[in-house]
């Protein structure tokens, strides 16, 4: 059996963060990932949004992390030329409630260390975008959009340039704590033995984490999967800026609401919405859901054209709370939640982890070497 230092359960955006923070700390690491490449799960069916932090309840390791990996991230593109812009996001609001609540958010965007929110009426919002519609909006100056494959094959170039690998085709089929480590067995047969494991497996991390042999089990979350559509505007985009519809006070949403968001080449897409589903594999786009999509979009940009959304893509959001229950928040599990030495799981690493990449490697980092 082949020894290792640290096994990273998972080549999407938070496993070669996690990787790449523990081979600058001297780790020797090999990342196991089941597909054919990196990043094919979560990490590339999102809307490639860098988060401000705005939301999170304050003192969540979501907001935390997000702060933190927002500032780290937009450095980090700039060091290795990874694609980005800074291109700032209006949160608008089309009702009255909306509206009200639009001061709560700035308060809480200040807790979270959030500073550069600005109010905007009516007027001052449609000055920046005149096809938006709305009764006031917060424009969010650091929020941006990443070429997110650009970005995990940048992590990947830090971890390999540090010694560490990254092996596809490699997927899990159980682990088990032993006395002298933790034992993973791959699909193919091959055993390893690791001082330390991290599970960033995404949608399947509470399986990984079931499938560990000495883990009690009562100390794992149940996992949900809600899933997202994406659609595409056909045509030239009239918006510069991320467009996100205001939550509704007291609403514990599973999302952020049928949203506009741009890639690096100007192109728009809208969503994503929510649809609770009971496999992590299904990714078809129902074309009928346009209907919903024009009826939410129009409520902050009216001249949206008949005909002009397509199906694009669909993501499933790796949930650890259900339909009824307020958003969870990250779980980073470590030895001194469930007893086991030099096992890490991630579970619920959701929106933001993308953002949030850098800074939860570091955390990580610092979960596994002093557990």
């Amino acid at each position: 059996m082949e020894h290792v230092d640290a096994l990273v359960i998972g080549a999407g955006v938070v496993g070669l963060a996690v990787a790449r923070a523990l081979a600058l700390n001297g780790r020797e690491v090999m990342v196991l990932e089941r597909e054919a490449a990196i990043g094919t799960g979560t990490s590339s069916r999102n809307s490639e949004v860098i988060h401000a932090g705005i939301y999170y309840p304050t003192g969540s390791l979501k907001a935390q992390l997000c702060v933190q990996g927002r500032q780290a991230l937009y450095t980090y593109c700039i060091e290795r030329s990874v694609s980005h812009q800074r291109c700032g996001k209006l949160i608008v609001a089309n009702t009255p409630t909306q509206l009200a609540a639009l001061p709560a958010i700035q308060t809480k965007a200040i807790a979270n260390g959030v500073g550069d929110l600005v109010s905007l009426n009516r007027d001052e919002a449609r000055s920046l975008e005149p096809e938006l519609e709305c009764l006031g909006a917060i424009l969010s100056p650091s929020t941006g959009i990443v070429d997110s494959h650009a970005l995990m094959l940048a992590l990947q170039g830090d971890l390999e340039n540090n010694g560490g690998l990254v092996a596809c085709h490699s997927g899990v089929r159980e682990l088990a704590v032993t006395p002298h480590g933790i034992e993973v067995e791959s699909l193919d047969g091959t055993r390893l033995l690791a001082r330390t494991v991290v599970n960033a497996a995404g949608l399947h991390a509470c399986d990984i984490a079931r499938k560990t042999r000495g883990l009690d089990a009562r100390s794992l979350p149940k996992a949900w999967y809600a899933k997202g559509s994406y659609f595409t505007l056909a045509g030239r985009s009239p918006f510069s800026h991320l467009i996100y519809p205001a939550p509704e006070p007291d609403a514990h949403l599973a999302g952020l609401g049928v949203h506009l968001t741009l890639d690096l080449g100007g192109q728009a897409k809208f969503g994503p919405d929510v649809e609770w589903t009971s496999s992590a594999d299904d990714l078809q786009v129902d074309a009928s859901r346009a209907n919903v999509f024009y009826s939410e979009v129009r409520r902050y940009w009216p001249g949206l054209p008949g005909g002009s959304l397509q199906p694009g893509y669909a993501g499933i959001r790796p949930k650890i709370s259900g339909p009824h229950e307020a958003a969870a928040d990250f779980w980073i599990q470590g030895p001194g939640d469930h007893g086991v030495p030099g096992l890490v799981n991630l579970f619920g690493i959701e929106s933001p982890g993308l953002t949030s990449c850098l800074a939860i490697g570091e955390h990580v980092t610092s979960v596994s070497l002093n557990a």
